[in-house]
C-alpha cells in the first residue's frame, strides 16, 4: 500500500485510506493532493482520490481518476480493488466481481479483497464461486470464527447441508471444553440450533434430536429449543412425546395458534380443508374444553372451536365468545369472525345470535338469561357488528341503517364513521365514502392509521391532489417534501395513486407511480447486501438463511405484482393510443385559424411559466427545509420528470412492457392476470406462438373463466384471418397451431361459433359469462350485434339460496355491472342499450354514483351540474380538508 512512495508520502497514503474508512473525506482529499503534487502519475493515489470523490457525489470525476490511476498502474491490486468498489457503489455487481478477480490475480491472498468478493457472490447467488472464496478465506485465516461459519453457510446455500454440518463439527473440534464464555453463549447457541436445522434438512432426524439433547445446556433460546425438539419428534413419529411437549409450549404461550395446530396434528385431529367427521368434532370439542379450563385467559382456545363446531354447538360457542367482547367493546370482533363467513350456514347463525343480543339489550338493557345490566356502549357495538355483517352480505341499505343508528346512539366513536365510509365504498358512492373518512380523520388528527384510510378513500374517489395534501401531514417535512412518501417506500399510496391516474387517463403519472414501486423492490433487494457480513458476525444464521429465501421469492409478493401489471397496462394503452409527436402537433396547429393559434400559444406560454414558477418555489422550500441547525444544507435533488412525461416518450412501449412481463411470468406463474397480460402484449406484437403459450396457461389455470374464453376465441379467430403461409417458418407455425388446436378440449371437433354456444349454455345464469359470450358473438358475426346485446340484457340477477355461505345475496356485483355498461357503450357502440342498462342498475345499486342511484350523492349533485367520472367521483365533494361534510352528504340517510 503506497510501497513505491517515499516514507513521508507513504504515510500520507495511509492517511488517505484511514480518512476514507472514517468518512473524513476532505482530510483524505487534502492528503491525496499533497502526494499528487509531487507524484502526479501515482496510480494508487489517483484511485483513492477517485474513491473519496465518489463518496462526495462527484461520480464523473471519480470514474475519470480511478480509470487514470488504473491506466498508470495496471499491476496494482489496490487500483483494481478500488475500481471494483466504485462499480459496487453503483450496483454494477458483475463488473465489480471482474475487478476483484483481476485484483486477486495480482495478490491472491488478500483477505480484504476475498471478503468483498464473497459478499458480491452471495448477493448475486454465484454459489459455486461463493463456496470457493469462503474456502480460501478459511485456509488463510482458520483462527477466525466467521470464516468457519461463512464456509458452512456457503455449502448450505449451495444445497449441501450435510457438508455444512461436517464443517461446523470441525469448527467445534477446535474449541475448548469450557467454551463458550458468558458473553458468547447466545451466539454459540444460535450456531448449535443452526446445526440442528441442517441435520433436519439433510434428513438425519434422529441424529438432530440427539445433538439437540446433547447440547441443551449450551442453548440459551429455550423456546426455539423446544420448538425444534417438538418438530423432530413429530417427524420421528414419536407423537405421544410431541403431545406432552406441545402442552408445555402452550403453558408458556397459550395464544400461539401454531401450537394448537401442532397438537391437533399429533392427535390425528387436523384437517387442511377444515372438514371433520362427527367423531372428530366430538374429540376436538372435548380437547378444547379441557384446554379452556387450563387457560381461562386465552382467547385462542375460545376462538378455534368456532372453526370446527356445527349447528347448536357452534351457536352456543359463538354466543359465549361474542358476548364478553361486545361488552368490552372490541372493534376488531367482526374481523376476527369474518373467516367463518366462508363456512356454509355459519353467517346465518351469527346474524341470528347478534340480532337476538341487540333486541334483548334494546328492550331490557341486558343479555337474554342474564340479570346484570349491560353498559349502554354494548348496544352500540352490537349495531357496529351488524352493520359490518350486512355490508359483507351486500345488503348495503340495512348496513347503513344499522351504522346510522349506532352513530345516533354514540356520535363520538371514530370507528363508526370509518365503517360507514367502507360501506359506502362497497355500495358505490366513493365521494361520500371519502368525505366520511375525512370526517373520521378530523375527529383524531394524531391517528396515522385513520389518516391513511382517509387518503386511500380519496384516491379511490380520484381526488389525488387532496389525498396528497392529507398524506403529507404525517411526513417529516410536511407539504414541503412531497417526495418523502417515495423515500418512505409507501407502496400502498403509490399503487392507489397510480390506479387513480390510470382511471383518469394520465398515463405519465400513473406509470411513474407504478415504476416507483418497482424501484422500491430493487432497493429491498439491494438492502440485503449489508446483512451478508453482519449476520455471520452476529451469528443470526437461521434468520439469515430465511432472509435469503425471502429475497429469492421477493418479486412474487402482491405489491410487486400489482405494480408490474399496472405498468404493463399503461404501456399497452400507450401503444393503442400513442401520444402525438411534436411534428403532428405542429401540423394540427398550422391548420387552425390565426386567432385560435395565437390564443393556444398564449395558453401554452402561461402554462410553462406557471410550471417553472412552481418548480422554483419547490426548490426554495426544499432548500429552506434542508437547512440543518448547523447551517449546512442537505438539499434533495429535484425530480426532473414530476409528471412522467419523459416515461411516455418510449419508442417501443411493448418492448418496455415485455421487461415487466418476464418478471411476472417468472415470479407469478399461477396468476391468471400474468397470462392475460402476456396474451395481450404478444397479440399486439404479432408473436403468435407466444400468445398461444399464454393461452394454454390460461386454460390450464381456469378454462371456464370468461377472460380465458375470450382469449381462446380471439386467438383462433385472428389465426383464421391470417394470410396463407408462404415461407417455411410460417408453414411450420401453421402446423404447430393445427396440432395444438386438436389438443384444446373446448374446441374439440367444434367451430368457434359452436364453442361459444357451448360456453354460453354452461354458464347461462352468470352475467360475466353471458357478456363474454356476447362479445365473442359480436366479434365473429358483427351482423348479429343486436342478438349479442339482447344476450346481455336478458341476464337475470338471481338471488343466491339462503343455504349458501353468505345467505340471500344478489349474484351481480357492482364492478361487473360497470364493466358491462362500458362494453355496451364502447365495444357495441349502442348508447340506447347502455342507457337502459344504466337505468336498470340504478335500481339495483341505489347508492352507486356511477349509475346515479336514487340514494347516491350523484342525485343531489345533478342540480349543480356535476359530471360523473369513470368510478363515480364528484369533484365538489370532500374538498373541505377540515372534514366538515357538505350539505348534500348530510342529507344522505336511509
Amino acid at each position: 500500500m503506497g510501497a513505491s512512495l517515499p516514507p513521508k508520502e507513504a504515510n500520507l497514503f495511509k492517511l488517505i485510506v484511514k480518512s476514507y474508512e472514517t468518512k473524513q473525506y476532505k482530510k483524505g482529499l487534502k492528503a491525496a493532493d499533497a502526494i499528487l503534487k509531487k507524484f502526479p502519475d501515482h496510480g494508487e493515489t489517483l484511485s483513492m482520490k477517485g474513491l473519496t470523490l465518489n463518496c462526495m457525489d462527484r461520480k464523473a470525476e471519480a470514474y475519470e481518476l480511478v480509470r487514470l490511476g488504473l491506466k498508470n498502474d495496471l499491476k496494482s491490486h489496490i487500483c483494481w480493488h478500488v475500481y471494483g468498489l466504485l462499480y459496487r457503489s453503483d450496483r454494477e455487481y458483475r463488473e465489480a466481481i471482474k475487478c476483484y478477480r483481476n485484483a486477486l490475480r495480482i495478490d491472491p491472498d488478500n483477505i480484504e479483497i476475498l471478503r468483498d468478493l464473497s459478499l458480491l457472490q452471495a448477493q448475486m447467488r454465484d454459489l459455486t464461486g461463493f463456496v470457493e472464496t469462503r474456502q480460501q478465506l478459511l485456509s488463510l485465516k482458520p483462527s477466525h470464527r466467521m470464516n468457519w461459519i461463512g464456509f458452512a453457510v456457503s455449502h448450505h446455500l449451495n444445497k449441501s447441508p450435510s457438508k455444512a454440518v461436517e464443517i461446523l463439527e470441525a469448527y467445534e473440534g477446535t474449541l475448548e471444553d469450557d467454551y463458550p464464555p458468558d458473553n458468547e453463549r447466545f451466539d454459540h447457541g444460535e450456531m448449535l440450533l443452526y446445526k440442528v436445522s441442517l441435520l433436519e434438512e439433510s434428513g438425519f432426524h434422529e441424529k438432530a434430536l440427539e445433538e439437540l439433547h446433547k447440547k441443551e445446556l449450551k442453548i440459551v433460546d429455550k423456546i426455539s429449543y423446544k420448538e425444534a425438539e417438538v418438530l423432530l419428534l413429530v417427524k420421528l413419529d414419536r407423537l405421544e412425546e410431541a403431545v406432552k411437549l406441545y402442552r408445555i409450549l402452550l403453558s408458556m404461550n397459550p395464544d400461539n395458534y401454531r401450537y394448537y395446530e401442532g397438537l391437533q396434528k399429533c392427535m390425528g385431529l387436523y384437517s387442511v380443508t377444515g372438514h371433520y367427521s362427527a367423531d372428530q368434532i366430538e374429540q376436538l370439542d372435548a380437547l378444547y374444553k379441557s384446554l379452556k379450563e387450563q387457560y381461562t385467559w386465552s382467547s385462542a382456545v375460545k376462538r378455534i372451536p368456532l372453526d370446527f363446531l356445527q349447528g347448536d354447538q357452534f351457536r352456543e360457542a359463538a354466543v359465549n365468545y361474542i358476548r364478553p367482547l361486545l361488552t368490552k367493546g372490541v372493534p376488531s370482533l367482526f374481523s376476527d369472525l369474518s373467516p367463518l363467513y366462508d363456512h356454509p350456514g355459519k353467517a346465518d347463525i351469527l346474524e341470528q345470535v347478534v340480532l337476538e343480543l341487540e333486541q334483548s339489550i334494546k328492550i331490557d338493557g341486558k343479555y337474554p338469561g342474564r340479570e346484570e345490566k349491560e353498559p349502554p356502549s354494548t348496544f352500540m357495538w352490537a349495531l357496529f357488528f351488524l352493520a359490518q355483517h350486512y355490508d359483507r352480505r351486500g345488503q348495503y341499505g340495512v348496513a347503513l341503517s344499522k351504522i346510522d343508528e349506532a352513530i345516533k346512539h354514540t356520535p363520538t366513536v371514530i370507528d363508526l364513521y370509518s365503517v360507514k365510509s367502507r360501506i359506502l365504498k362497497h355500495a358505490g358512492d366513493l365521494s361520500a365514502a371519502a368525505a366520511l373518512a375525512d370526517e373520521a380523520r378530523c375527529m383524531d388528527l394524531a391517528d396515522r392509521y385513520i389518516n391513511s384510510e382517509c387518503v386511500k378513500r380519496m384516491l379511490q374517489a380520484d381526488q389525488v391532489a387532496l389525498a396528497e395534501k392529507i398524506a403529507v401531514l404525517f411526513t417529516k417535512d410536511g407539504e414541503q417534501q412531497n417526495n418523502t412518501l417515495h423515500d418512505m417506500q409507501c407502496m400502498w399510496y403509490e399503487l392507489a395513486s397510480g390506479e387513480s391516474y390510470f382511471r383518469q387517463g394520465d398515463l405519465g403519472r400513473s406509470l411513474k407511480k407504478f415504476l416507483a414501486v418497482e424501484k422500491h423492490y430493487a432497493d429491498i433487494t439491494e438492502d440485503q447486501f449489508d446483512f451478508h457480513s453482519y449476520c455471520l458476525r452476529k451469528m443470526t444464521l437461521r434468520a439469515y438463511v430465511e432472509m435469503l429465501k425471502f429475497q429469492d421469492r421477493l418479486h412474487s409478493y402482491s405489491y410487486f405484482h400489482k405494480a408490474a401489471a399496472g405498468a404493463i397496462r399503461c404501456y399497452i394503452k400507450l401503444y393503442d393510443t400513442p401520444s402525438k409527436s411534436t411534428a403532428e402537433q405542429d401540423d394540427e396547429m398550422s391548420k387552425m385559424p390565426a386567432a385560435q393559434k395565437k390564443k393556444l400559444k398564449a395558453k401554452q406560454r402561461k402554462a410553462e411559466a406557471r410550471a417553472k414558477k412552481e418548480a422554483e418555489e419547490k426548490n426554495e422550500e426544499s432548500a429552506s427545509s434542508g437547512t440543518a441547525k448547523s447551517g449546512k444544507k442537505s438539499v434533495k435533488p429535484v425530480d426532473p420528470d414530476p409528471h412522467g412525461e419523459i416515461l411516455l416518450q418510449v419508442e417501443d412501449p411493448l418492448a418496455e412492457a415485455t421487461k415487466y412481463l418476464k418478471l411476472l411470468q417468472k415470479n407469478s406463474p399461477d396468476s391468471l392476470e400474468t397470462h392475460l397480460l402476456s396474451f395481450e402484449v404478444n397479440m399486439r406484437k404479432q408473436k403468435i406462438l407466444l400468445a398461444l403459450q399464454a393461452l394454454k396457461q390460461l386454460l390450464r389455470l381456469d378454462a371456464e373463466n370468461p377472460d380465458s374464453h375470450c382469449c381462446l376465441i380471439r386467438f383462433f379467430h385472428k389465426v383464421g384471418s391470417l394470410p396463407s403461409p408462404v415461407s417455411d417458418s410460417e408453414k411450420l407455425v401453421c402446423r404447430v397451431l393445427e396440432a395444438e388446436r386438436a389438443d384444446i378440449s373446448p374446441l374439440l371437433e367444434k367451430s368457434l361459433i359452436e364453442a361459444n354456444k357451448v360456453f354460453l349454455g354452461k354458464h347461462e345464469d352468470s352475467l360475466v359469462h353471458r357478456t363474454a359470450a356476447a362479445e365473442m358473438l359480436n366479434l365473429m358475426e358483427p351482423s348479429k350485434k343486436s342478438e349479442a346485446v339482447k344476450l346481455i340484457e336478458d341476464s337475470t340477477n338471481d338471488v343466491v339460496p339462503k343455504g349458501g355461505a353468505l345467505g340471500p345475496v344478489g349474484e351481480w356485483k357492482l364492478e361487473n355491472c360497470i364493466a358491462v355498461h362500458k362494453i355496451l357503450g364502447t365495444l357495441f357502440v349502442d348508447q340506447d342499450a347502455a342507457s337502459r342498462w344504466k337505468a336498470r342498475c340504478s335500481e339495483l345499486f341505489p347508492y352507486s354514483t356511477y349509475f346515479e342511484g336514487k340514494q347516491s350523492t350523484a342525485m343531489s349533485n345533478l342540480n349543480h351540474g356535476c359530471q360523473t367520472s369513470e368510478n363515480g367521483d364528484h369533484p365538489n365533494l370532500s374538498q373541505n380538508v377540515n372534514g366538515k361534510l357538505e350539505a348534500s352528504l348530510k342529507e344522505l340517510t336511509v
